[in-house]
């Protein structure tokens, strides 16, 4: 079975992680964080903003609304996120490490206006030992 798992903080990734869903007969899963995003929180220009202190701290990790609880189930994850500094935001790394993903097949996808994936999946493999990254994809 496929799940297609997101983040969005504008829903430009929920737009694609729907059509993703759709072409591979996926469910949906919402990576929402406990305290959701204000406008403030998301001001990349604000040094003092939550966004940003969170991505300067690489040992952070945002606290989610909800686990996935039956990841059990699922052979192939497709992990979509908006690209923040070059990265996935904090709370992809929460995910990651909320289950064992031994042996399960990660297709990362961002969204990004920008910046390339570049090394994102050096940032995420160390969260899900044992799991099988793809290599990461943009989407415009």
């Amino acid at each position: 079975m496929k799940l297609v798992a997101y983040f969005t903080a504008s829903g430009v990734t929920a737009q694609k992680a729907e059509e993703i869903a759709k072409r591979e007969n996926a469910d949906l899963f919402v990576i929402r964080p406990a305290v959701p995003y204000t406008g403030a929180d998301l001001d990349w220009q604000d040094r003092d903003s939550r966004s940003n202190a969170e991505m300067a701290d690489k040992k952070c990790r945002v606290p989610m609304a909800k686990m996935c609880e039956d990841i059990d189930k699922y052979d192939e994850i497709y992990l979509g996120f908006p690209l923040w500094w070059g990265t996935a935001p904090r709370i992809i790394n929460t995910f990651l490490e909320s289950a064992d993903f031994t042996g399960k097949k990660i297709h990362p996808f961002c969204t990004s206006g920008g910046s390339d994936y570049g090394k994102t999946n050096d940032d995420l493999i160390p969260s899900a030992p044992g799991a099988i990254f793809e290599e990461g994809i943009r989407i415009r």
